[in-house]
């Protein structure tokens, strides 16, 4: 079912929750941010492929090399993040989008206008969080 959004839209708590017209919004969210990343991925591929390290200086070699590294690590936080838009878009093509994995309900709308690919919603993260710093702390 194709959806055409109004020019803009913003959800609003006014209205059913994950309707269609929502449901759209936050897939073209979802896809403008994947198509964001790649076109940055594509920029750092082209940068690290122009060659080798020609600084002579051992001092300007260390700083290109520990930039590259760190380009390197953004890139695969990236390429993470990627996967994680992926299965976001995967829930809103079979309908689960928007709602918490733990308890089913509604994650919220200033959670998803936030963090689009949120799987669980506030309380059930924080649930999750304190576990954590429970196992941490043992």
């Amino acid at each position: 079912m194709m959806v055409t959004l109004p020019p803009d839209y913003r959800p609003s708590e006014d209205e059913e929750f994950m309707n269609p017209i929502q449901v759209e919004y936050f897939r073209q969210k979802l896809l403008r941010w994947r198509t964001d990343l790649l076109k940055e991925a594509d920029g750092t591929l082209a940068s690290l492929s122009e060659g080798g390290i020609h600084e002579s200086d051992i001092t300007d070699r260390a700083s290109v090399e520990t930039d590259r590294a760190l380009e390197l690590r953004t890139r695969d936080r990236a390429r993470k993040l990627i996967s994680k838009i992926d299965q976001a878009l995967m829930r809103v093509e079979n309908g689960s989008y928007g709602y918490c994995e733990e308890t089913g309900e509604p994650i919220g709308l200033r959670r998803l206008e936030a963090r689009p690919i949120a799987t669980l919603s506030i309380e059930a993260q924080e649930r999750h969080e304190r576990m954590e710093r429970v196992r941490r702390d043992d």
